[in-house]
């Protein structure tokens, strides 16, 4: 690990167990943007649980522009009319954002706020929002004079390669053709936006990352895996006791500190609840700790990339079946399928799933005590083996890298001392697998 280009603080364990808590990953850096946009556009939009609601309007035009002539507009409900209508002001300098939010949102969202407003900033998932300059539409988001249904309950952050806005009002709008989703209540890139010419469509939330990865530069498949290996092995080990309060680090709520979030029922569930009762949360080995019998032995059972609090029936009705899809419906976690061989896991965490694993078969390797591999099978037993690589690579694409992940990534490297590349550079799955 190179500690001048990570510069992190709390790293060191204590003697009776780890640091109660590290701070949340700050957003990505303002970046000057490559090529000059030719005027503001919508870089982000949060539609949250309750009031957690906000616009974020991006500088990409190479000089600081006054925002008197600029103005936002809502339209509800299908309407061809705008609802409401608010007056922009201030100024807002090259490479920077200003973000208007509702007054009832949490601290979160209103750290980064520059302008509160209740009417306008008061949208549900199926009304459309205009940016306007003088009148004249320079950039929308939904679609007016229609009813849509694709914006509730989620943050939308606008792609890097994207220069300009939709100025088309009423058009129809598909989120995935220029933005990458997040899951509700996401904040974490508030306040900042990264625009460059074909960037990559998942924001990076630390532009030093690349550095960590320097040896890597230009490999392929099996010589990419080799170098990535060296680069993430020799981490921190911590015991089995010591994951416990990782666990309530990593997957804190970022909505409620006093918990974490589970895998796979995605349920907010107090830190105090970790045990192995009925209604608990306990470790969850997304590699089945029998496939290379490593159990929970310092090293790979103890490696909090791969281990995610759950409930604690579910993770009994998961064992240590393999990833594919199918099977029946399971009790007590909505989305999850499970046969007498594999497990399917809800699609908003698929991909979680398959970089996971991705990360256990390159961080383990011979002379690890156990040499991890991925194949195109179920039902593996004890063999050092997790299958399929085939779905996994389509949850992988399905599923993107979400700021969840990133930060949960960053908070790992804090601790343990090595990052998940596959979160990093997703494009690494396919060149390697």
């Amino acid at each position: 690990m190179n500690n001048s280009i990570w510069n992190k603080s709390a790293k060191a364990l204590l003697a009776v167990g780890l640091v109660a808590s590290f701070g949340v990953p700050t957003s990505q850096t303002a970046v000057e943007a490559a090529a000059p946009a030719s005027d503001l556009f919508i870089s982000e939009y949060i539609e949250g649980s309750s009031f957690n609601k906000a616009i974020e309007i991006y500088n990409g035009t190479g000089t600081s522009v006054n925002l008197s002539p600029y103005s936002l507009s809502l339209y509800t409900n299908g309407s061809a009319s705008s609802q409401s209508e608010m007056a922009l002001s201030g100024t807002v300098a090259s490479g920077d954002t200003f973000v208007v939010y509702h007054s009832g949102a949490n601290a979160a969202i209103q750290s980064k706020g520059d302008l509160q407003n209740n009417s306008v900033v008061n949208f549900n998932g199926d009304d459309a929002l205009v940016l306007e300059k003088s009148g004249a539409a320079i950039d929308s988001i939904g679609q007016v004079g229609a009813r849509i249904d694709n914006l509730k309950d989620v943050t939308l952050v606008r792609n890097p390669d994207i220069q300009s806005g939709d100025s088309i009002v009423n058009n129809s709008f598909n989120p995935s053709a220029e933005w990458t989703a997040y899951p509700s209540d996401t904040v974490g890139y508030l306040g900042s936006h990264t625009m460059e010419s074909g960037g990559t469509p998942v924001p990076d939330p630390d532009p030093t990352v690349d550095g960590y990865y320097e040896t890597a530069d230009g490999l392929q498949g099996e010589s990419l895996k080799a170098e990535l290996h060296e680069i993430i092995d020799g981490h921190t080990e911590l015991s089995y006791s010591q994951v416990w309060d990782a666990l309530k680090v990593t997957d804190e709520d970022p909505n409620n500190s006093n918990n974490v979030l589970l895998l796979y029922t995605g349920e907010s569930r107090s830190k105090s609840l970790n045990g192995g009762n009925v209604g608990d949360w306990n470790r969850e080995h997304t590699w089945a700790k029998s496939h290379g019998n490593f159990g929970t032995a310092m090293g790979a059972g103890t490696d909090i990339h791969h281990l995610r609090p759950t409930d604690v029936q579910v993770n009994g009705l998961r064992g240590n079946l393999d990833f594919d899809y199918g099977g029946s419906t399971v009790s007590g976690c909505d989305g999850c399928l499970r046969t007498s061989t594999s497990w399917e896991p809800p699609n908003e965490v698929k991909g979680d799933v398959a970089r996971m694993l991705f990360y256990m078969a390159v961080r383990y390797e011979s002379g690890d005590g156990v040499d991890l591999e991925l194949n195109n099978f179920v039902n593996n037993g004890s063999t050092p083996y997790h299958g399929k690589i085939s779905v996994l690579l389509e949850w992988h694409e399905q599923d993107p890298v979400s700021a969840w992940e990133q930060q949960r990534n960053e908070k790992i490297e804090d601790i343990q001392g090595n990052r998940n590349p596959f979160v990093d550079h997703p494009e690494w799955a396919e060149s390697i697998w």
